[in-house]
């Protein structure tokens, strides 16, 4: 029988390899600006920490510096004469209007209100460069919306576009603002680029993505992938289900679905088709696991710490609650592969097939005490941004013992201590570099796009846009709660057609969070948790699944295939924000019993809908039991105590019936 081979990790960031076409003075310039805005902030975050203005106005720049090397006028084509041109304006630019913020900051602060022409002409230079950056970077979709966001800040009878007000229907309308104090309040205010989103893109995000990277470098993410398949590889479908496990641990660090389903993906995808999944399958699964792996403590793609920061919550409470959301969306996405894994009659790996869990533990058990150390920091009550710093360390202080103990057996061995060691510390040296390197880079995204979200608070601040569309969603929805939940639903599909994740779900808080406390009566906490699940939805929801697309690009798929095969598996997105509204204690807490009870038809539904929706749980259903069961789960959402219990006796008892009347002989064909 064959034996399991451990598979390479790839590590993103290949310096032999071509960043983007063009001269060499291209990549040494990524290799430097990544390496001293990780610097930066690690000097920042354990060292000496900033005023808020410095850290941002900082931040921001050798992003904006970063960016325009990293990505030509069309990003992956040859940079000619004129784009070279081009990228050096926008370089120019973009440490010009870092410069003059931090540099000028004193006398900024003390004419407050009463800006200098050379202040707007800067403001203007930020603000353009940062919308150019965003359209390399982030795509045209958030670029659009930035300067749609601008245009409807000028436009009104006193603004200087008062042309485009006529178009605005009535409750759009406002009074206009002109250039001079659009840029002013997205440039010199604390509610524009420089702004909240912005604040937590450069201090506790970059850390953790730091942190992150530096666990990939190191050769963390292999153990991680290694620790799934040996926990799973023996079960039906194993390689769909570590996929699950892995996208879980990596997607919790990294943050991005999209950088999880490449990497993780890069290995459970071709397994799961080598085991007898479809393509679209394999990509769809990946897809949906790598995306719960934003939803998943501690990092959820930053949502944690923006969540902290609009609640006033502190972080390791939002941690906290997340928890068991996050476990019921990924035991859903588990128990539809397992049961695809017996319609589809996969048989289990042989142990041979997969590595031993005792073998991966003893390779890489060092990996789990940054881990451990990161919740033990956060339990103590330590700021995130500190915590992240020693995890850190200790990333880089494991890593390099390890390093160092294998090199002293090497050199014992062979009679070359000396050389073992020079090599191991110039090795660990490249991948320290290469680890801050990566962490600025993969940060490139999440901070444009934070920059771009602050101009669009910036301007709903300005122009009262919040309030207006608040009103327009009570009025839309006549003050049904679950008219208004499927609004935002809407919204959240239509703003994830041009914004990432993060910037999604800002917007979307600032619009809608209002309405959701104040006229639905529905806590905070559960307000931001439920629109942030549902700006998930663009990494899964045809016609624009991001992550998606990228499964399907690795598993050799159709794209809307996959896209549809991911909406599929990612169905707990929809049904638990739902239950978190009508089932509050889940997140708020309440009596043990209660809890525990909603805990338990919470778990049922998922499992009930599952089987509705697949047709099949312990066995075949019929389309009659389907159709109750489907009843059972739509139940449960009834406010009405006598409902819920008549939805959780109807699903125990058809899930009972088909496990009696399960075949006793697994199936061998697929079952549609």
């Amino acid at each position: 029988m064959k034996q399991y081979t451990p598979i390479p990790f790839k590590v993103e960031s290949d310096w032999q390899a071509e960043l983007m076409p063009g001269p060499a003075v291209w990549r040494w310039l990524v290799i430097v600006l990544g390496i001293s805005l990780s610097l930066f902030h690690l000097y920042g975050a354990g060292i000496e920490p900033l005023g808020l203005f410095y850290q941002r106005g900082i931040h921001l720049m050798l992003i904006l510096m970063l960016t325009f090397v990293l990505f030509g006028p069309k990003p992956g084509k040859p940079r000619g004469p004129i784009a070279m041109g081009v990228d050096f304006v926008f370089f120019v630019a973009s440490t010009a209007s870092g410069f003059y913020l931090v540099w000028f900051l004193d006398d900024i602060i003390n004419r407050a209100g009463f800006w200098s022409d050379t202040d707007i002409i800067f403001a203007i230079i930020c603000i353009v460069t940062v919308l150019e950056a965003s359209r390399r970077a982030v795509g045209a979709g958030l670029t659009i919306i930035g300067t749609l966001a601008i245009a409807y800040a000028l436009a009104g009878s006193r603004g200087d576009l008062p042309w485009l007000g006529e178009f605005l229907p009535g409750i759009l309308n406002h009074r206009g603002y002109s250039l001079d104090r659009v840029a002013a309040q997205l440039y010199l205010g604390q509610e524009g680029i420089f702004g909240l989103p912005l604040g937590v893109a450069a201090t506790f995000v970059f850390i953790f993505v730091l942190f992150g990277a530096l666990l990939e470098v190191t050769g963390a993410g292999k153990f991680f992938i290694d620790l799934a398949y040996s926990a799973t590889g023996t079960q039906r479908g194993g390689p769909a289900k570590a996929a699950v496990l892995a996208s879980a641990s990596m997607g919790s660090i990294s943050g991005s679905a999209i950088a999880n389903v490449v990497t993780t993906g890069a290995f459970t995808i071709p397994l799961m088709k080598k085991l007898g999944y479809k393509p679209a399958q394999a990509g769809g699964i990946e897809a949906a696991a790598s995306t719960g792996g934003q939803i998943m403590p501690p990092l959820m793609g930053a949502g944690a710490f923006l969540m902290a920061e609009y609640t006033r919550l502190p972080y390791l409470e939002i941690v906290k609650v997340s928890v068991f959301p996050a476990l019921l969306y990924f035991s859903t996405v588990y128990l539809f592969v397992h049961i695809i894994a017996v319609k589809q009659g996969l048989q289990p790996q042989t142990k041979s097939q997969l590595p031993n869990i005792r073998d991966v533990l003893a390779r890489g058990w060092f990996f789990l005490v940054p881990l451990l150390l990161l919740v033990w920091l956060l339990v103590l009550g330590i700021s995130p941004m500190r915590v992240g710093f020693y995890a850190i360390i200790s990333i880089m202080a494991v890593a390099g013992l390890n390093g160092l103990w294998l090199a002293l057996r090497r050199g014992q061995q062979n009679g070359q201590l000396a050389t073992e060691v020079r090599g191991t510390l110039r090795n660990g040296g490249v991948k320290l570099l290469q680890g801050l390197e990566l962490g600025a880079r993969n940060a490139v995204s999440v901070s444009i796009a934070c920059a771009v979200a602050g101009i669009v608070v910036g301007v709903v601040g300005l122009t009262g846009l919040g309030l207006k569309f608040s009103s327009m969603m009570i009025a839309f929805s006549g003050g049904n709660i679950l008219l208004a939940l499927l609004l935002v639903l809407v919204a959240s599909l239509i703003l994830g057609l041009g914004l990432p994740v993060t910037a999604s779900y800002i917007v979307l808080i600032v619009l809608v969070g209002p309405a959701l406390t104040n006229e639905f009566g529905i806590p905070l906490l559960i307000a931001h948790l439920v629109v942030f699940w549902y700006s998930q939805d663009s990494n899964v929801t045809p016609p624009v699944a991001l992550a998606a697309f990228a499964g399907a690009a690795i598993a050799g798929s159709k794209t809307m295939e996959t896209s549809v095969q991911a909406w599929k598996f990612a169905k707990g997105l929809y049904l638990i924000p739902l239950f978190m509204v009508f089932n509050p204690s889940i997140i708020m807490g309440g009596p043990v019993p209660l809890v525990l009870w909603n805990g338990f038809i919470a778990i049922l539904a998922l499992a009930a809908f599952a089987a509705a929706l697949e047709g099949y749980l312990f066995g075949p259903m019929r389309n009659w039991m389907r159709a109750l069961l489907s009843i059972g789960v739509v139940a449960i959402f009834y406010p009405n105590f006598v409902a819920e219990v008549a939805g959780v006796a109807l699903m125990l008892v058809l899930l009972s019936i088909n496990f009696i009347n399960r075949p006793k002989v697994a199936p061998v064909a697929a079952a549609g």
